[in-house]
């Protein structure tokens, strides 16, 4: 898998470099698109139709992040540590700051799958532009060479996971699989 990793960051990382264009738009996609994402779910939130609709849907989206990128994947990176690509080969060039912690998996795959899962999970349609954001992202950040791709599949992997267990734990307190307002009430 190294090998492909490998080989799929110097390609992306080596057209960044050649043309300034590709590299601001991995820049400004690994960096600052993310914060559309954020802001276009919160407008998602308040948009549904009463507090147990909003409520629902803010739950779900904060459970599956707070799991996904706040316990799963940092307690992956506390057993294993994977340089970062412009760490481990001084032949990528990095386009954004960015701090020597581990790049696996990768906490911006994770974060954002989870939150696109969880809008996927209450609107289909506008589910799906958020889905391809979130590999935007991910793809953008190995373009940047901050993350080998690999750490991006991995994240989604991660964030997949921590959707369907927040899920099935609101669905416990009182929710149902047809995403129906959780019930304070009867929990």
């Amino acid at each position: 898998m190294a090998n492909w990793d490998s080989f799929i960051v110097h390609l992306f990382n080596g057209w960044s470099e050649k043309s300034a264009l590709v590299g601001w738009l991995a820049a400004f996609f690994s960096e600052y698109f993310p914060y559309l994402l954020v802001l276009g779910a919160v407008f998602l939130i308040f948009k549904e139709r009463g507090f147990k609709a909003r409520w629902r849907f803010f739950s779900l989206a904060a459970l599956s992040v707070l799991l996904s990128r706040g316990i799963l994947t940092e307690t992956i990176r506390f057993f294993y540590y994977r340089p970062r690509p412009f760490l481990a080969d001084s032949s990528v060039v990095a386009l954004i700051d960015h701090s020597p912690t581990s790049s696996f998996p990768s906490g911006h795959a994770a974060f954002y799958f989870a939150l696109a899962l969880a809008v996927f999970s209450i609107d289909r349609k506008r589910g799906r532009y958020f889905l391809g954001g979130a590999a935007i992202v991910g793809l953008a950040r190995v373009f940047a060479g901050a993350h080998w791709p690999s750490d991006i599949v991995v994240g989604a992997a991660v964030a997949a996971v921590s959707f369907f267990a927040a899920k099935r734990l609101l669905s416990s307190f009182g929710g149902n699989e047809k995403n129906e307002p959780i019930d304070a009430n009867n929990a």
